[in-house]
């Protein structure tokens, strides 16, 4: 057995100003308000407000306004947001509302009116603060990333933006999140950057960190300027395997781990490792703040301030297969959801066992209304649905990669790992079928048979897969010790993927754009920079780690362990 050696806790290393627990932060606000008489304590939704306003409102007492009873009446908020929120239990419609929507105009200006008629000192807490505090306030901001939230809706603890729905269930919160609120508080956040003093992880319950604007912005500029690893999170699955327990040292009391999220910037966090102790933040912050550094100026002017590339992990070993799905069209997630890409993708096997397969494309011929009818009888539970009557079953082998471009009906088999690379838009999966197996929650899971029925390409059929889909592997270029080779995606993904073999230092560009990699094979390897932009990165295995566009060239060569031996990476970048 290999000795785990996969990094949980990567972080920029940086020095600057940090204290932690709530006295300590209130002793350092309370001495640099100098003469200031308003403190906002501004906050991304999922923060536990109670905490915090526990927190301030025993010093700064004298006066204090809670942002929420500023905002709309809740029923109001709901109609207001309900052409977002739809009736689906998973899918809604991308927002195009504003925080300032969600006040009472006339709530806010008899506050801002009240802010500044008070002689004393006074305190405003909530998401949306800073809209009622002063220009000269002390800005203070308890950031939050999305992984986190969604723990705490599984716990029904957090409220959602001007709405009590923590009662709802989890799929209805992180739908309102997904589609409203998390786009609402970036847009909002985006807008403040420059105006924040300070920012507050309250990640862990009871355990705050706070740093000053210099910190923050040491932090970001440091990460930008070199390879950097978001912070990963493994979560349980139905299908869940037991291959990261061993390989990423998980707990091995759990009973599985089918997820790992490990370049999902949207959702993970960052480290900055201050003075040695480590403070979280949402790696979104720095998609916001350095979009033309990290994604290279012609993917920013393609995609925005949207990370587009996701790597994560898929686990099945001793596991399950995951369902049977289909991912939609871009046309179609378009009219129906408001998003402007889809989520094309593929499998790249990392591991696989002797009986793995994987489930791509239907098979010659297949008499479509059929299918369609035996899935609806399968969702009744009238019958069990012939999966090899109808899919291809593909047997699988480590380092095997199969490319799943919209509207190709897919199914990664047990006993298999996968690295899923795929476009950004992770939500959008249509099941089709799921082994008459429940959810985490006891539930069965939801099944979007006439949903997906529109969007299955039925001419990926067996010849197509084989000729097109599996193993698309072609040699590009090669050197002393090393070779490079193309591996997809598809044409009509916009993400190309290249592997490389080597024994030696190779040289890799960004060509304008982000790379994202997975060292595939090796236990360590370093990356480096040709001029010594940036000190030596060290990588191991399974790890994904993201090289900014801005970084232009870099080398990555065996390393410790790996010095002399083959080692093996796949890069990720936008296709032009």
């Amino acid at each position: 057995m290999r000795k785990p050696n996969y990094d949980k806790y990567p972080s920029t290393k940086i020095t600057g100003m940090i204290v932690q627990g709530w006295d300590s932060i209130i002793t350092i606000l309370k001495e640099k308000m100098n003469g200031k008489k308003v403190l906002a304590i501004d906050m991304y939704t999922g923060v536990y407000e109670e905490e915090v306003m526990e927190a301030f409102k025993k010093v700064f007492s004298e006066k204090v306004i809670n942002v929420r009873g500023l905002m709309k009446p809740e029923q109001e908020i709901l109609a207001m947001t309900e052409r977002f929120m739809t009736e689906d239990v998973l899918f809604g419609y991308v927002t195009n509302l504003k925080l300032q929507d969600y006040f009472d105009a006339d709530r806010l200006a008899k506050a801002r009116q009240e802010v500044n008629e008070f002689e004393g000192t006074m305190l405003i807490i909530g998401t949306g603060a800073s809209l009622v505090a002063p220009h000269d306030a002390l800005i203070i901001y308890a950031d939050m990333a999305r992984w986190e939230i969604q723990q705490r809706f599984r716990r029904h603890e957090v409220m959602a933006l001007g709405v009590d729905n923590r009662n709802e269930l989890v799929s209805l919160q992180y739908k309102r999140g997904y589609f409203n609120d998390w786009r609402v508080c970036d847009n909002y956040k985006d807008s403040l950057f420059n105006r924040i003093d300070y920012w507050i992880d309250t990640h862990i319950a009871g355990s705050p960190k706070m740093i000053d604007q210099e910190t923050f912005f040491k932090g970001i500029e440091a990460t930008i300027k070199t390879p950097f690893r978001v912070v990963p999170f493994f979560d349980p699955a139905p299908w869940g395997g037991q291959w990261m327990k061993e390989v990423c040292d998980l707990d091995r009391k759990r009973k599985n781990f089918g997820w790992c999220f490990d370049c999902v910037p949207e959702e993970n966090s960052l480290y900055f490792e201050i003075n040695g102790i480590r403070f979280e933040l949402p790696s979104i912050d720095l998609v916001l703040l350095k979009s033309k550094e990290l994604l290279g100026e012609p993917v920013e002017s393609r995609f925005g301030k949207d990370f587009p590339i996701r790597f994560d992990f898929l686990d099945t070993m001793q596991g399950g297969n995951l369902s049977l799905q289909v991912h939609p069209t871009t046309q179609f997630i378009r009219e129906s959801f408001g998003m402007y890409y889809t989520q094309d993708e593929s499998y790249y096997l990392l591991d696989a066992g002797e009986d793995a397969v994987v489930y791509l494309g239907v098979k010659e011929g297949v008499d479509k209304e059929a299918m369609i009818n035996d899935l609806r009888t399968a969702q009744k539970g009238e019958q069990i649905f012939d999966t090899e009557k109808y899919i291809n079953k593909i047997p699988a082998k480590k380092h095997d990669h199969f490319l799943i471009p919209g509207g190709t009906i897919h199914c990664s088999g047990a006993n298999s790992m996968v690295l899923e690379i795929s476009s950004t838009p992770n939500l959008f999966t249509f099941k089709l079928w799921d082994w008459q197996r429940l959810g985490l929650d006891g539930k069965p899971r939801p099944i979007n048979i006439e949903r997906g029925k529109y969007v299955i390409n039925w001419n990926r059929n067996t010849k197509y897969v084989y000729q097109h889909l599996r193993n698309q592997f072609k040699e590009v270029a090669s050197g002393n010790g090393w070779v490079e080779e193309r591996t997809g995606l598809h044409p009509n993904e916009f993400i190309e993927t290249r592997r490389h073999r080597f024994s030696s230092s190779v040289l890799h560009h960004t060509n304008d754009s982000v790379n994202v990699l997975n060292l595939l094979e090796g236990e360590e390897v370093v990356v480096e920079s040709p001029i010594h932009s940036f000190e030596p990165f060290v990588v191991h295995y399974a790890e994904t780690f993201i090289i900014p566009a801005g970084i232009k060239e870099y080398t990555i060569s065996p390393y410790g362990k790996s010095a002399g031996k083959e080692c093996m990476t796949l890069k990720a970048y936008v296709r032009f």
